[in-house]
């Protein structure tokens, strides 16, 4: 199996939306904030949203795909991730574009759309996601420290069959790289404790600070991690 990672296309996004339900649907994060019971979890509803994401992250973010190139072009997606680029902390030179600006209103209007259509937000608990926001917002604050701002990975995932080959690296590798060329901090969140912190402490994260998300009684943990700048893999 020869696997390829390389930028998104618009053809990936059907197979990266099926690869991203798969691998997250017993993520605690996800059953924390869903309401995954039958009849309340909307997984059509849940893929517009996702596709939406998609499609504003191949203009906004570093998204690639692991494909496996042995197999054909109609080989499903087998890896994803998406990193948000980093924003300097005096927002000097990177200021929103119009562009970016016009992409964000679309992706507004997408989800209003799918709103509207779906008579609903398909599951997603609006309160909690929230909750994760402010908590989120707060630890940020507390361990972004780099005034060279940091690369986000605000996804990666594999396909469920497919963990252990090292697609799961080689995704990290292809922005982990690009951040130690140019010395910045790599950051993200992890709704595993186990086996995620090892895995990821292995690419040079370290465990910066942890969220607690609770609402009712439910407690979603999260984990918040950094990544400084490494000498050139040899």
């Amino acid at each position: 199996m020869g696997i390829e990672i390389r930028p998104i296309q618009p053809e990936d996004i059907p197979s990266v939306v099926e690869c991203i339900q798969l691998a997250f649907a017993d993520d605690p994060y996800h059953q924390w904030a869903f309401d995954t019971r039958p009849g309340k979890f909307n997984k059509e509803r849940n893929f517009a949203s996702l596709k939406a994401k998609c499609e504003w992250g191949m203009r906004n973010a570093l998204f690639y795909v692991a494909k496996d190139i042995d197999a054909g072009a109609d080989a499903p997606v087998l890896g994803v991730s998406m990193w948000m680029k980093p924003r300097p902390a005096d927002g000097v030179g990177d200021k929103q574009t119009w562009s970016e600006w016009l992409d964000d209103y679309i992706l507004w209007f997408k989800q209003g759309w799918n709103l509207l259509r779906f008579q609903g937000r398909g599951g997603l608990i609006t309160k909690r996601y929230w909750i994760w926001k402010r908590e989120q917002a707060v630890a940020q604050k507390d361990i972004w420290t780099d005034p060279n701002g940091y690369y986000f990975c605000n996804i990666v995932t594999v396909r469920p069959g497919h963990q252990g080959k090292g697609i799961g690296r080689r995704l990290f590798e292809v922005v982990t790289d690009l951040a130690d060329q140019e010395g910045r901090k790599c950051y993200l969140e992890s709704s595993k404790e186990e086996p995620n912190i090892a895995i990821y402490e292995k690419m040079g994260f370290r465990l910066a600070r942890s969220m607690v998300c609770e609402d009712g009684g439910d407690v979603c943990h999260l984990f918040c991690m950094i990544r400084d700048p490494q000498p050139p893999r040899p």
